[in-house]
């Protein structure tokens, strides 16, 4: 069946058209409906299958119809997202498909001034796609009012409720004078975490599934490296090097890591950006459009961003450190292999992370195949001439800064006399 055929809004068909929308995916096909049917809806689907335009169709679609029977005020919908990165992404997916529609979209997140965003909410829009933190300071400011929202979406729902907002989420439902669709959505989802989440929907909610056998796209290609800690800055220069034109994101476990190996791949000559949360929103969001225009074709990031970064043409997925939760696995692979494209994932895995390996075979259920690598190639790529030339380069690099700050002051100094 072809968007072409559904009963929505020809403004959104044209959208659609544009955007290269011909036939929906599997959970698209099986939720729109039931969202159209104003059902609650609990989905569970792989990453890059397009969850968001699942939920963003038909809630633009009704919204967009019933302002055009009436005058309508107030926010009608509420789309939560656990990071920055998601809430932006969300937001261009809903203003793609709400363009030329009377539906008005806005995203809201910490980072940046409040004026600007209060001055925009007061402008009235119907879709607001949100942060918690930032959403809940303005509420309490009284600058966001709830009583005439009729949708509430939590996208990777199972992050939402994994980072304690279950009590904001109930705060929320509590809020909402009216009856309203509650709509949860993620890639995966665990036991625990499902029971909190059927707690907050109707007890007849729509319970979607789409391929829970193999939690991870087809399109990817998994393998493994065994190489100790200290070690991988060589192996993740020397992938790189060898992968000139590839587009890949490095995957780290902190923030000071994120910094340490961007700085390694510096004295290497192989330029990279890095995002993660200690960087200030100007700062990410120049990043990621580098990243995504292809100015930069190395991303080295945290999980923080493994959710909400959507660039279709990423070639590799480096898991530079494994991750610590296996859900997280999937989340960070599937930033590559997305739609029909193809991708590799590639984990390099330490001695003191066998453990996490295992866990991570157990979650996807299929074991990752290894990239085996002779004594010899090993040495190759870790020899002593290669850690001294980075090393040099790194000592030149600080004398040259040091000397460069030494000319500073002196100069500061003579145009104080």
């Amino acid at each position: 069946m072809k968007f072409e055929h559904y009963h929505i809004s020809p403004e959104i068909k044209k959208n659609l058209r544009i955007l290269g929308f011909v036939r929906p995916t599997d959970i698209q096909f099986k939720a729109i409906g039931s969202i159209l049917k104003d059902e609650d809806v609990l989905a569970i689907a792989q990453t890059g299958t397009g969850k968001t335009a699942a939920f963003a169709i038909p809630i633009i679609d009704r919204i967009h119809r019933y302002k055009t029977s009436k005058r309508a005020y107030g926010i009608k919908c509420i789309v939560l997202a656990p990071t920055r990165e998601l809430a932006l992404q969300i937001g261009e997916v809903f203003k793609s498909i709400a363009n030329h529609t009377r539906v008005k979209v806005f995203t809201l997140h910490g980072g940046v001034e409040q004026d600007t965003q209060i001055a925009r909410l007061q402008d009235g829009i119907d879709v607001l796609i949100a942060t918690p933190g930032r959403m809940f300071d303005l509420i309490h400011q009284q600058v966001i009012r709830l009583d005439s929202i009729s949708t509430l979406v939590l996208d990777e729902a199972d992050h939402m409720l994994d980072l304690g907002f279950i009590e904001d989420i109930k705060y929320i439902k509590k809020m909402l004078k009216r009856r309203h669709q509650t709509l949860f959505f993620s890639a995966t989802i665990n036991d625990d975490i499902k029971k909190l989440a059927y707690s907050q929907v109707k007890s007849e909610a729509i319970r979607i599934q789409v391929s829970p056998k193999d939690k991870i796209s087809k399109n990817i290609s998994h393998f493994v490296m065994f190489v100790e800690m200290d070690d991988k800055r060589h192996f993740l220069g020397r992938f790189l090097e060898d992968h000139p034109d590839g587009k890949v994101i490095v995957f780290v476990r902190t923030r000071v890591r994120a910094e340490r190996v961007a700085k390694a791949m510096e004295r290497a000559d192989i330029a990279a950006v890095s995002i993660h949360g200690e960087k200030d929103q100007a700062a990410r969001t120049t990043a990621m459009q580098s990243f995504r225009d292809s100015e930069s074709r190395i991303l080295i990031a945290t999980d923080v961003s493994a959710r909400g970064i959507d660039v279709p043409d990423v070639d590799y997925v480096i898991n530079y450190d494994l991750p610590e939760k296996p859900e997280n696995y999937v989340h960070r692979v599937g930033r590559t292999g997305r739609g029909v494209n193809k991708g590799e994932a590639i984990s390099f895995c330490s001695s003191e992370e066998k453990e996490l390996l295992v866990a991570i075979e157990d979650f996807i259920r299929k074991p990752i195949e290894e990239i085996k690598v002779s004594k010899k190639g090993y040495a190759e790529v870790t020899s002593v001439e290669d850690r001294a030339a980075m090393d040099l380069k790194a000592l030149v690099a600080e004398h040259d800064a040091w000397m460069n700050k030494k000319g500073r002051k002196k100069k500061a100094k003579k145009s104080k006399r």
